[in-house]
C-alpha cells in the first residue's frame, strides 16, 4: 500500500514513520512537511539516519492511504484545501472528526462526502474494516475507555466515575513548552484540566453508544508524569459485581481483542511502553470497583492505534507490523 504522511515533522509523524519503515505491506509515497521541505527525515528524526533516504516535501498528492498528523484544528483546515481520490483512506490522527452530531450507532463526523469512524478497534472493529476515512482516538480517551467499555456494554456503568490519569510529556507534543521542559519535569508532577478535559467529550460518546442514557459525572483528573510516554489509569466507581464477575466480564469483551487484555495484579507501565498493547488490571475494594489501564500514548493512544485501523480496513492480519518489544526494565 502506497501512503503518504502529512505533519511528518512532529512526534507522531516521527513515530508513525518508525512504526511504517518496518511494515511490510507498506510503501512510504511521500513524507509531508511545512517545516523541513528538501531535508531528509533523518535530520528531524535522527533516528532514522540509516534507515532511508527519503527527504520532506511540500507537495500534495494522492496514495492509497493519508494519516493526518496536524494539529487539532488543522485537519479540517488542510482537507478543505486539499482534495483526494473517494476512494483515498484518510485516517486523522487529531481530534477534528472524533465528535459526531449526537449519539449514532458507530459514531461518525462528516466533511462533504467523507464520513468519520471512530477508530477505537475495542468498541467499533465491524464499522472500522468497512470504513473509508478513521478518526483516530485520544491517547487519554484511549486508556480510559477500555478500562469502562465492558461495564458499559454491560449496563454497569450505575454510579458516577471517578479516575486518575497520568501521561509522559510526549503527550504534549513536540513544541517546546515550560511544562515539558526537563528543568521542570524532572522530580516533578502536576494535575491539569481537572474536570474538563477535551478527551471527555469523546469518552461520554462512547459510553453512551453502549449503555444508552448514561450521564453520570465522570471525574477526570490527569497528571503530568516526569517520564517521556505512557499512560497509566486508574478509574474507581461503586459497583453491585463480584471480584470474580468483573474480571470475566473484561476478559469475555476482551476475549477476541488482538491487543487489549486482562491481566492478573497490579500494572506498571513497562508491560505496555513501546507496544501497542493495552493492559488492563481489576480489583474489587468492598462495594468500589477498580480498574486501571496502562497504554503507550504514543502507539495505542496514537500511532499504533492508527496502523491497527489500516490493518482492519485492508483485511490484513491486525498485528501486522506492530509486534514490538515492550521496554520491561
Amino acid at each position: 500500500m502506497k501512503v503518504g504522511i502529512i505533519g511528518g515533522a512532529g512526534m507522531t509523524g516521527g513515530e508513525l514513520l518508525r512504526v511504517l519503515i518496518n511494515h511490510p505491506e507498506v510503501e512510504i509515497d511521500y513524507v509531508h512537511s511545512r517545516s523541513q521541505v528538501g531535508k531528509p527525515l533523518y535530520a528531524q528524526h535522527k533516528d532514522l539516519f540509516g534507515e532511508t533516504e527519503l527527504v520532506f516535501t511540500g507537495e500534495v498528492k494522492d496514495s492509497e492511504v493519508i494519516f493526518l498528523c496536524l494539529g487539532h484544528g488543522e485537519s479540517v483546515k488542510f482537507l478543505e484545501e486539499n482534495t483526494f481520490a473517494p476512494e483515498t483512506i484518510i485516517i486523522d490522527l487529531s481530534q477534528d472528526f472524533r465528535l459526531g452530531e449526537g449519539i449514532v450507532e458507530n459514531r461518525s463526523m462528516k466533511l462533504g462526502d467523507r464520513e468519520f469512524i471512530y477508530g477505537l478497534p475495542e468498541l467499533n472493529k465491524e464499522a472500522i474494516q468497512s470504513a473509508k476515512n478513521i478518526a483516530n482516538p485520544g491517547c487519554f480517551a484511549t486508556a480510559i475507555q477500555i478500562a469502562l467499555l465492558p461495564l458499559a456494554s454491560a449496563q454497569k456503568l450505575n454510579d458516577e466515575v471517578h479516575i486518575s490519569a497520568i501521561t509522559g510529556s510526549t503527550g504534549a507534543g513536540v513544541k517546546l513548552m515550560a511544562s515539558t521542559a526537563f528543568t521542570w519535569r524532572t522530580s516533578n508532577i502536576s494535575h491539569y484540566k481537572a474536570f474538563n478535559h477535551q478527551h471527555l467529550l469523546e469518552i461520554g460518546q462512547s459510553l453512551n453508544q453502549l449503555q444508552d442514557g448514561f450521564n453520570h459525572k465522570v471525574n477526570f483528573i490527569p497528571y503530568r508524569g516526569n517520564f517521556t510516554r505512557g499512560i497509566l489509569a486508574s478509574c474507581y466507581l461503586k459497583s453491585d459485581l463480584s471480584q470474580e464477575e468483573a474480571v470475566k466480564l473484561f476478559k469475555d469483551y476482551y476475549a477476541d481483542a488482538a491487543f487489549t487484555h486482562v491481566i492478573d495484579g497490579p500494572l506498571d507501565l513497562k508491560q505496555v511502553v513501546n507496544t501497542n498493547r493495552g493492559f488492563i488490571s481489576v480489583e474489587k475494594h468492598d462495594d468500589t470497583l477498580l480498574v486501571t489501564s496502562a497504554i503507550d500514548n504514543l502507539l495505542k493512544g496514537a500511532v499504533g492505534q492508527a496502523v491497527q485501523n489500516m490493518n482492519l480496513i485492508f483485511g490484513l492480519d491486525e498485528k501486522l507490523g506492530l509486534n514490538l518489544k515492550p521496554m520491561a526494565f
